[in-house]
């Protein structure tokens, strides 16, 4: 009993924060009208390892609660994509990516060895994900306006699922997804807290 007391309260409490999980990094880029520091590249990796990994969830027919909050943090990604998209004078070339991204769910439907293969790379994608975004901050050594309460909310649904996997289905490469997940998403909240603070010390300095 406390077993499925503790599994619902994971599940939603991982649908409710996923709800509004990209709202502080989407009104983050809508006051600052910029994009600065968000990765474009890494949002489309991210955008392609959830399409991936819920269409594996759905096409095996797993419980949907385990997967319910992809749906909306697909929508949420594209809203950003667009915005980003918007800031960077290329609002066009967004029917391309809706194209390119629509028909690649169409083929990871086709064959049971494609979806199989593309969850085996689901991993490494949303992996090279994370290392895009903190590239981007390597780089410019500013987080620029990218939302660590955002980052801080994925760290804590990446840790709920590895408890919803782990008393559900057992899938390992599932559950390798999520612990891989955990420690690249608190990596990424530690290094915008850190550039963060940087500037929070500079500001005060020339102040």
């Amino acid at each position: 009993m406390q077993s499925d007391t503790l599994l619902h309260a994971a599940n939603f409490s991982t649908l409710l924060l996923c709800m509004v999980l990209k709202f502080p990094q989407i009104f983050a880029l809508m006051r600052a009208k910029s994009s600065a520091g968000v990765s474009f590249n890494s949002l489309l990796l991210e955008l392609l390892g959830y399409i991936v990994f819920v269409t594996y969830q759905m096409y095996y027919d797993y419980p949907p609660p385990t997967y319910l909050e992809y749906p909306i943090l697909i929508a949420q990604d594209a809203i950003l994509l667009l915005l980003i998209l918007h800031y960077n004078g290329s609002l066009k070339q967004s029917l391309l990516y809706t194209l390119l991204f629509v028909g690649g769910w169409r083929l990871l439907t086709l064959e049971k060895w494609i979806i199989d293969s593309a969850m085996s790379l689901c991993t490494f994608i949303s992996a090279a994900s994370k290392f895009a975004q903190l590239q981007c901050m390597w780089k410019s050594k500013d987080a620029g306006q990218v939302s660590a309460l955002s980052w801080a909310m994925a760290t804590f649904t990446c840790i709920a699922r590895i408890y919803t996997t782990t008393v559900t289905t057992g899938d390992m490469q599932v559950l390798v997804r999520f612990v891989v997940m955990t420690l690249l998403n608190m990596w990424v909240l530690l290094t915008v807290l850190y550039y963060q603070r940087q500037r929070s010390s500079s500001s005060k300095k020339e102040d």
